[in-house]
């Protein structure tokens, strides 16, 4: 029986890794630019929402008040959704904690007289980002909540010498841009580009 090798399976990622480069440098090429001190988050979205949102593969704890039975800690499926008691499957995926939180107590009203429920994020979903391009080892990266850009290219090995240093995009999904930023204003604190915060799924392009 044919077995896959662990240099197959590097050729199999490199293969990968180097198609993503390759379609997310064509996008880049492509889509028009602004400058990261221009950026608005677009209408609509939770980008400016500083409160979480809660994702598939977080796991929260629900506590409800003087009902020691009810307390449980879940994870939230990849459909959105948390198992809770009496309520059974609750739709929790985009939903603040708080927010989460008031619809559990509306549902458990049917079961108990007025239910008080606060809700944790005890453990948060994995997110990654893409960084491709001169970067030393371009790949996908874990990031954590609020995280910016120089840390995710530090994590990919920095810029190589052939890099572009004004030539940083980030691409996301939620914009119809490239956000641009250059090194030196993502190394020096307080700037538009060393604030801003990644999202997950974002991509970070260097040429």
């Amino acid at each position: 029986m044919h077995t896959t090798q662990p240099r197959d399976r590097t050729i199999v990622v490199l293969r990968a890794l180097i198609a993503v480069f390759v379609a997310l440098m064509g996008c880049a090429s492509q889509v028009p630019y602004i400058w990261v001190d221009q950026y608005t988050p677009p209408a609509g979205t939770n980008e400016q929402s500083t409160e979480y949102r809660l994702a598939p593969g977080d796991t929260i704890g629900v506590r409800v008040f003087n009902q020691d039975g009810m307390n449980t800690s879940a994870r939230i499926r990849a459909d959105g959704k948390v198992s809770l008691p009496l309520v059974n499957d609750v739709s929790a995926e985009g939903l603040t904690p708080t927010e989460f939180g008031k619809k559990v107590a509306s549902l458990l009203r049917e079961y108990i007289n007025q239910p008080v429920v606060t809700v944790l994020v005890e453990t948060m979903h994995a997110t990654e980002v893409s960084v491709v391009g001169e970067v030393g080892r371009p790949g996908v990266y874990p990031i954590e909540r609020g995280q910016g850009v120089l840390r995710a290219i530090a994590a990919a090995g920095g810029v190589t010498q052939f890099a572009h240093k004004d030539r940083i995009y980030v691409l996301r999904q939620t914009s119809p841009l490239r956000i641009r930023l250059k090194m030196d204003e993502l190394e020096t604190p307080g700037t538009p580009a060393a604030r801003f915060q990644l999202l997950p799924n974002d991509a970070i392009v260097v040429e």
